[in-house]
C-alpha cells in the first residue's frame, strides 16, 4: 500500500481505536473471489444479451484492511480515489484462526475464522501485498 493510501486509511481508523491500540498492518485486499467458471459464464451471458457488442467481467471491489493487536477493520475502497469509502466490519482478533496460505499466480489467500462461527472470511491479497499478508498470517494461528 502506498503512503497516500495508508495515510488516508489511518485518518479514518484512528478515531475508532481504543486507548493503547495502534495499527500494526494495513493492506489492500479482496474479500470475495469470483471463480473462473463463474466469470466465463457471466461474460458469455453479457455478450449474448448485448448481441456480442460487449462482454462484462465482474471484478471484486478492493477493500482496505487495517489490523491492530485487538481488531481487524475492513473498509470499502473507492476505486477511483485513494480514500476509504465505507466501514464494512470490525472483527475482534481474539480466537481467530486461519487456513494455510494458498499461493496463486496473481494472488494468494487464506480463510480467517473463529471457532464459534460456522463461516469464515476469505481474504485475497494481490501479488504486491505479500509483505502485508505475511505480517497478518504471522499473528493468526493456523487452524488444526
Amino acid at each position: 500500500m502506498n503512503a497516500k493510501r495508508r495515510r488516508l486509511l489511518l485518518a479514518v481508523v484512528d478515531p475508532m481505536l481504543e486507548p493503547g491500540e495502534a495499527v500494526a498492518v494495513t493492506s489492500i485486499v479482496n474479500l470475495s473471489s469470483v471463480s473462473v467458471r463463474g466469470t466465463a459464464v457471466f461474460a458469455a451471458a453479457s455478450a449474448l444479451v448485448s448481441g456480442g457488442a460487449m462482454a462484462v467481467i465482474p471484478v471484486p471491489t478492493p477493500m482496505y484492511l487495517a489490523m491492530t493487536d485487538r481488531r481487524i477493520f475492513v473498509f470499502r475502497a473507492n476505486p477511483t480515489f485513494a480514500r476509504p469509502e465505507e466501514h464494512l466490519m470490525t472483527i475482534p482478533r481474539a480466537g481467530l484462526v486461519r487456513t494455510e496460505i494458498k499461493e496463486r499466480v496473481l494472488n494468494s489467500s487464506f480463510v480467517v475464522s473463529s471457532p464459534d462461527q460456522e463461516q469464515g472470511l476469505k481474504i485475497l491479497f494481490p501479488l504486491a501485498g505479500r509483505k502485508e499478508r505475511n505480517a497478518i498470517a504471522a499473528v493468526l494461528p493456523v487452524a488444526d
